[in-house]
C-alpha cells in the first residue's frame, strides 16, 4: 500500500529561508519525495491540516495543492487497480507518477540524462574527458542506454558490461574500474538527488587490480641521467629529471607554471587535478634545469607551443621508451627490386616500459628506502588533507624540504 501526505522539506532549511514542499510517497517503511514546485516559511504551513497558512496567496497555493494531490491520488488508485505498483519501491512508485503528470520528467530522471549532467557539472576538463569516454563506452555497448533507467541497469547488465569493455580496448582491470566507478558516481548523485533507489553495486563489487610497480631502483635512475642519449632524446631525460627534482610534479602542472610562481627559491602553484597549493623548495639540481630550459610566458619551454599536454607527456614517454642501444637489421619486408629498405634501425629500450610518471613513484620508493616517514612522504606527494588531524595540524615544510634533499643527494652523489 502506498500512502501520501505533502511535506515540509526543512532539511536543508538556512535561518529566515523558505523550505520546498513536496509530495511524500511511503510504502513499507520506505519514503521517497517529489517536489511540488512551491516555497513556503516553516511557520506558513500546517502540517496537521496540511495546508498553506499565514501566506499572502495562501488560498491560489491551496487550491493548487489540493489539485496536484488529487491528481497524484488517482494515478495511485489506477496503478494499484492494474497491478503495477505491487514490486515497486517508494522511489520507484515516485517516478511512475512524476513521469504520468510530467512526461518530460521521466527524461529527465533517466540514467544517460543524469550522466551528461554530471559530466557538465565537473569543473575540472580533464574529469569531463574521462566522463565522456565512459559515455561513449556506453553508447557503443549499449544501443538503448539513452532509453534506460537506473532501475533497468543492475548487477547482471554491469557484469555483462564488464566483459564487453574487456573485449573492447579495456583488457586491464584498473582501466575497467575507471569507467565502473564513473558509472557509481552517477548512481551515487542520482541516490542524493532522490531519483533512484536502484543501487547494483551492493551487488556488483569493483574489484581493483594489483598496480604493477611503476619505479626505477637508485641504480637504474643513476644510469638514465648518465647515458649517453641522443640530441632529440636529451630534453625528455632532464624533463624527467626535473620531474624528479621537484618531488614527482604531475606534468599537467608543471608545464602550466608561470616564472612568477618560482619565487625566494620555492615553486607554488596550484594542482590541476585537486586545486590544492603545493609549496616546494627548488634545489640547485633543479634550478639549474630551469635556467637551461627556461620559457618565455611559461616557467619552462617544454610547454610552450603546445595546446594539449597530453601531447608532449606522449611524446616524452615514447622518447624514454626508445633509450638504449640502436642496431641495424635486415628489413623482413624487404625484396629484391622492393623500394622499401634492405636495413631497419632497431632500438633496444635500457629502460622498457618508462615514462614520465615514473618519476614520482620512483622518488617516493627511494624515499622509503632511506627511513623517511610515511607521514613525510605522503605530505610531500599531496596527500591527505581530508582528515580531522589534517585540519587542524600544518605540516612542516621543512620535513619535506629535507626529504627531498635527502632523496637528491642519495642518487645524484651517494650520500646517505
Amino acid at each position: 500500500m502506498v500512502t501520501i501526505k505533502v511535506y515540509l522539506d526543512k532539511r536543508a532549511l538556512r535561518q529566515n529561508r523558505e523550505a520546498p514542499l513536496k509530495v511524500a510517497f511511503t510504502k513499507k517503511g520506505d519514503t521517497a519525495l517529489m517536489p511540488l514546485g512551491v516555497k513556503v516559511l516553516p511557520s506558513q504551513w500546517d502540517e496537521k491540516a496540511q495546508k498553506v497558512v499565514s501566506h499572502p496567496a495562501k488560498d491560489a497555493l491551496n487550491a493548487f495543492i489540493r489539485n496536484r494531490m488529487v491528481a497524484v491520488q488517482n494515478l495511485i488508485l489506477s496503478l494499484t487497480t492494474a497491478g503495477e505498483l505491487v514490486s515497486l519501491s517508494a522511489t520507484q512508485v515516485k517516478n511512475k507518477v512524476a513521469s504520468l503528470l510530467d512526461p518530460e520528467v521521466e527524461k529527465e530522471n533517466l540514467f544517460v540524462s543524469w550522466f551528461e549532467k554530471h559530466i557538465a557539472r565537473q569543473e575540472n576538463r580533464r574529469t569531463r574527458e574521462i566522463y565522456q569516454a565512459t559515455l561513449k563506452k556506453l553508447q557503443s555497448y549499449d544501443r538503448m542506454i539513452g532509453k534506460l533507467s537506473f532501475e533497468e541497469i543492475g548487477k547482471a547488465w554491469l557484469t555483462d558490461f564488464d566483459t564487453w569493455l574487456a573485449e573492447n580496448g579495456c583488457p586491464g582491470r584498473n582501466s575497467r574500474n575507471i569507467h565502473l566507478r564513473n558509472i557509481r558516481a552517477v548512481f551515487n548523485e542520482a541516490i542524493d538527488n532522490e531519483v533512484t533507489m536502484a543501487y547494483p553495486f551492493r551487488k556488483f563489487k569493483i574489484k581493483p587490480e594489483q598496480t604493477a610497480k611503476r619505479n626505477l631502483s637508485v641504480g637504474s635512475l643513476r644510469q638514465l641521467f648518465d647515458y649517453p642519449v641522443e640530441d632529440w632524446q636529451r630534453r625528455y631525460v632532464d624533463f624527467f629529471k626535473l620531474t624528479f627534482f621537484l618531488i614527482g610534479i604531475n606534468t599537467v602542472d608543471l608545464l602550466a607554471c608561470r616564472p612568477s610562481d618560482l619565487t625566494e627559491g620555492r615553486l607554488r602553484y596550484k594542482r590541476a587535478k585537486t586545486g590544492r597549493i603545493y609549496n616546494i623548495k627548488v634545489e640547485p639540481e633543479a634550478a639549474d634545469l630551469i635556467g637551461q630550459y627556461h620559457g618565455n610566458d611559461l616557467l619552462v619551454s617544454f610547454g610552450e607551443g603546445i595546446t594539449n599536454y597530453h601531447n608532449f607527456t606522449g611524446k616524452c614517454d615514447k622518447g624514454l621508451k626508445s633509450i638504449g642501444t640502436v642496431e641495424q637489421v635486415e628489413n623482413p619486408k624487404w625484396k629484391e627490386g622492393s623500394r622499401k629498405h634492405r636495413y631497419v634501425t632497431k632500438r633496444n629500450s635500457a629502460f622498457p616500459g618508462l615514462s614520465i610518471y615514473w618519476a614520482r613513484h620512483s622518488w617516493a620508493t627511494i624515499a622509503a628506502s632511506l627511513d623517511i616517514p610515511k607521514e613525510t612522504i605522503a605530505a610531500a606527494l599531496g596527500h591527505g588533507g581530508n582528515t580531522v588531524t589534517d585540519i587542524y595540524i600544518d605540516f612542516d615544510q621543512k620535513k619535506v624540504d629535507d626529504a627531498n634533499r635527502k632523496v637528491i643527494d642519495w642518487v645524484l652523489y651517494g650520500k646517505r
